[in-house]
């Protein structure tokens, strides 16, 4: 199995539920690394990490790294297999840096994944498929995910694309970008 699975597609499209199929199959002890925080004051929310809970084995652990996760990933040990759920949400909980300092955090991640020798598999959001959001943030938003998944992807043996209830290995069906840096 690949070093590095990148998992993407738009909402509730069941990307999760293939990576949590990938990291089983890895057949080494998982490791969920949550970038959420669970809101207790916030109920879909809470209903919503609780449903990804329940899906996933007793035996896997879970840790909650909302902003420190080339540190996560960097901590890894071999033989291990590490879920990343969801690279959305990690961008969501930096969206107040700068964008030197998100650079600099992007080129850190990047580093990271290259040196980390555990099995990693990364979901991630679609976005910008859509209507340009109205509003900067959401601009910040849309464009640093799709830049960093475009990043991530070219470094990632597999990619998937869920959508439409099927999934699609990229690497098979695709082409890489020339000069896929941005």
């Amino acid at each position: 199995m690949s070093k590095v699975i990148l998992v993407t597609g738009p909402a509730r499209s069941g990307k999760s539920e293939w990576a949590e199929m990938l990291a089983i199959q890895s057949k080494k002890p998982v490791v969920y690394i949550a970038t959420a925080t669970n809101n207790l004051d916030d109920k879909e929310w809470h209903e919503r990490i609780e449903k990804h809970q329940k899906r996933r084995p007793p035996e896997w652990s879970t840790l909650e790294v909302p902003e420190e996760l080339p540190a996560s990933l960097a901590d890894a040990t071999p033989n291990t297999c590490l879920l990343i759920d969801s690279l959305g949400t990690w961008v969501a909980n930096l969206l107040e840096e700068d964008e030197s300092t998100w650079e600099r955090i992007v080129e850190d991640f990047l580093d990271t994944v290259d040196l980390v020798a555990a099995q990693m598999i990364f979901v991630a959001e679609e976005t910008g498929w859509g209507v340009i959001p109205a509003y900067p943030v959401g601009r910040i938003f849309r464009d640093r995910l799709g830049s960093l998944v475009r990043k991530l992807g070219t470094k990632s043996e597999d990619v998937y694309l869920v959508t439409g209830g099927h999934v699609l290995n990229l690497s098979l069906l695709g082409y890489p970008l020339p000069n896929s840096k941005s």
